[in-house]
C-alpha cells in the first residue's frame, strides 16, 4: 500500500480508536515483526447462520488492519477462524431435520450431517460457506481456516502436547475462575469419543504429554479409556482453546467485545 506522507503523518497522530488499537501493535513491535508481519484472527462459532455480529467481528478487525498499513509498511494478512470442533450442545430453532439433528447432540458441528440438504459435508460446512460467501460479497480480504481442519490435520498438535506438558499451570489460572461444582470436573481437553463420536466433559488425567496420550472414564460406558488427543481425537476448552490458537497460529491481535474482558485476560 503506497501511502502518502500526509496520510501517514495524519495516521500516526490520530485518536480515531482503530488507529490507537494499531498503535498497540506499534509498541508491541518497536523493531518490526520481521518478514512473517502482523497475524489478525476473528472467530466465529457455526452454531447458527452468520448474522450482523460476525460481520462486524470481521469488519472492525480489518478496519485496525487498515489503520495499521497507513502507520506503518508492515506485511499482515487476516484468519477468518471457525470453531467448528464445538459440540452441538441444542439444536437451533427452525432448522429443518429436527429428528436427524437431536440424534447427533454433542457431537462436534463439523461432523453434524447438513439438515439443508445442499450437498455440504456437515452443517458446520453449510453455515461457514455462508460465512465465506457473505464475507467475499464485501470484497474482504481474508483467510479462512475451520477448528476441524486444523484439529484434524495435525496442525494443532505441539500446541496440544504443550497444553498437557502445563496441565497445572493452565489448571492454577482457570480453577479460580469457576465455582466449586464445576472445579471438580473441568478439563481444558475435551476427548471425542471414540464410540459416540461426542465431545466429552469429563474429568482427565494426563498420562504421556509428547505421546498425547491422556485418560478418562466414559460416562456412557463408564470404562476406562486410554486415547489420543492429537490428530482431531480431542478438541479444547473455550478459554483454552482460544490461547492455543493465537500460539499455534501465530495470532498478534485478535479483537473482544467488552463481556468477553476476563476471558481475555485468562486466555493470555
Amino acid at each position: 500500500m503506497n501511502v502518502p506522507d500526509e496520510l501517514r503523518a495524519a495516521a500516526l497522530v490520530s485518536k480515531a480508536w482503530p488507529y490507537e488499537e494499531a498503535r498497540k501493535l506499534l509498541k508491541r513491535y518497536p523493531d518490526g515483526p520481521g518478514e512473517r508481519g502482523i497475524v489478525f484472527e476473528t472467530g466465529y462459532g457455526p452454531s447458527g447462520l452468520p448474522h450482523l455480529g460476525t460481520f462486524q467481528e470481521v469488519a472492525r478487525t480489518l478496519m485496525v488492519r487498515h489503520a495499521l498499513s497507513e502507520m506503518v509498511d508492515w506485511p499482515s494478512r487476516l484468519i477468518a477462524f471457525s470453531d467448528d470442533m464445538d459440540g452441538m450442545r441444542k439444536v437451533p430453532p427452525g432448522v429443518p431435520s429436527q429428528d436427524l439433528m437431536h440424534d447427533h447432540l454433542d457431537q462436534p458441528l463439523s461432523r453434524v450431517p447438513d439438515p439443508y440438504g445442499c450437498g455440504h459435508s456437515s452443517y458446520a460446512a453449510h453455515n461457514n460457506n455462508l460465512l465465506r460467501q457473505f464475507l467475499d460479497r464485501f470484497g474482504f480480504d481474508y483467510e479462512f481456516l475451520a477448528s476441524s481442519d486444523c484439529y484434524g490435520s495435525g496442525r494443532f498438535d505441539e500446541a496440544l502436547k504443550s497444553v498437557l506438558r502445563s496441565w497445572g499451570a493452565i489448571m492454577d489460572v482457570m480453577l479460580p475462575t469457576l465455582r466449586e461444582e464445576r472445579r471438580q470436573t473441568y478439563s481444558p481437553i475435551l476427548p471425542i469419543s471414540p464410540e459416540s463420536g461426542k465431545v466429552l466433559q469429563v474429568p482427565v488425567q494426563v498420562v504421556d504429554p509428547e505421546a498425547g496420550l491422556v485418560r478418562y472414564i466414559d460416562p456412557a460406558s463408564h470404562q476406562e479409556v486410554e486415547q489420543s488427543v492429537l490428530g482431531g481425537g480431542a478438541k479444547l476448552q473455550w478459554k483454552v482453546d482460544w490461547a492455543m490458537r493465537w500460539v499455534a497460529l501465530g495470532d498478534d491481535y485478535e479483537m473482544s467485545v467488552k463481556d468477553l474482558i476476563d476471558s481475555v485476560v485468562q486466555s493470555s
